[in-house]
């Protein structure tokens, strides 16, 4: 396993379940552990970023609203009076070692928005630089089910890249990926490195195994794309024991995912790492090997347009056989796309009535996936 003191840029993702006990609510011993983990970490000069789930769980404890499904504004609730509570632990817990934090609180559209995006890697940018440890979380308290995460391996996995990490560690229930969820599948084996993530090891995962948990192992895959595309490695590992990131240290189990070698950087890190497409475009096989080769999208290759999207969103490109093959910023809104769908770029002035954009994507605005998971610049 890879030694965690190699890397200068570290984003350490907690989740709820290891943070807080349904009756006792925080756990103290284990997360000044992990705090003494990362001021080791900090004096040997990494820079540490914790993605920090919990807020709902605690604040839940807190009201002593027990174990029932709660309405979205008691959700919001109780993660106000989770986040000042959780914000003060990692205060104190980091403060025993010399350390200051920030809380940083983060909506889907602070990393999804261009502008926002940028705001929110300039504050955490000048948080590490005056030596604190952002404590990252997503805000609970006015995120809805419509514009939220859902779960926060996806959130530290947009950090990670965002702030360019050299590692992403996602602190879990289980300590790796195995063959099959283990819980299920006593024959489950152990998968200590993936080299890319393939749709073989996407069939792998499982659903999440806790309550106080949204994600599974499926969105720590899908941490582990985003992460990885962007040339940030990954570990997934037990968060269960005491000081878990120096459990990595002594070899401990642990499944490691390589960076691709070919990672997306800059722009293209952020339109690669976008959740959620506003839209689909499904393409021809010309248009396939066209964008393989670095160019540009044009009409002519598009057979099907869905989706509202308007002109600057980031749209899915899909091969004939419906997989997702390429990301990118669509210059049209999606009533003219589908009225220039397949149409030869001489033709497009006649059908619009006006002088348009030959690219339906330009190459600048584009991601290509490669099989086996890789991304690249257009």
């Amino acid at each position: 396993m890879q030694s965690l003191k190699k890397y200068r840029r570290i984003t350490v993702k907690i989740g709820s379940a290891l943070l807080v006990d349904r009756t006792s609510g925080l756990k103290r011993d284990w997360l000044d552990s992990l705090a003494d983990d990362i001021a080791v970490l900090a004096e040997g000069g990494a820079e540490i970023l914790v993605v920090s789930s919990g807020a709902i769980a605690l604040g839940r404890t807190i009201l002593g609203l027990g174990k029932r499904a709660l309405k979205l504004e008691e959700s919001q609730a109780a993660a106000a009076v989770g986040q000042i509570a959780l914000a003060g632990a990692w205060s104190d817990a980091l403060g025993r070692g010399a350390l200051k934090s920030g809380q940083i609180l983060l909506t889907l559209g602070d990393t999804e928005e261009r502008r926002r995006y940028l705001n929110a890697r300039a504050t955490i940018s000048t948080l590490l630089k005056m030596k604190a440890v952002p404590v990252i979380n997503e805000n609970d308290t006015v995120a809805t089910s419509e514009i939220r995460y859902g779960d926060n391996d996806r959130l530290a996995a947009r950090v990670a890249t965002m702030m360019g990490a050299d590692l992403l560690v996602l602190l879990s229930d289980i300590d790796g990926l195995y063959t099959a969820p283990p819980a299920r599948d006593p024959q489950a084996r152990f998968i200590p490195v993936v080299d890319r993530i393939t749709p073989d090891i996407e069939a792998m995962a499982g659903a999440a195994a806790s309550e106080l948990s949204r994600g599974g192992m499926r969105t720590k895959l899908d941490a582990g794309k985003i992460a990885t595309a962007a040339g940030t490695a990954m570990i997934i590992t037990s968060g269960t024991r005491l000081s878990p990131l120096m459990a990595i240290e002594r070899g401990e189990r642990a499944t490691f995912f390589r960076p691709s070698a070919n990672p997306v950087k800059g722009y293209k890190t952020w339109i690669a790492g976008q959740l959620e497409p506003a839209g689909r475009l499904t393409v021809d096989a010309g248009a396939v090997g066209a964008l393989a080769s670095g160019k540009s999208l044009l009409p002519a290759g598009v057979k099907l347009v869905s989706g509202n999207f308007s002109r600057g969103d980031t749209v899915a490109i899909l091969s004939p056989d419906g997989r997702e093959i390429a990301r990118g910023l669509v210059a049209y809104d999606a009533a003219d796309a589908v009225r220039i769908a397949g149409l030869k770029t001489a033709e497009i002035e006649t059908v619009l009535g006006y002088e348009a954009r030959s690219a339906m994507i330009h190459r600048d605005d584009l991601v290509v996936s490669h099989a086996g998971g890789d991304i690249s610049g257009g």
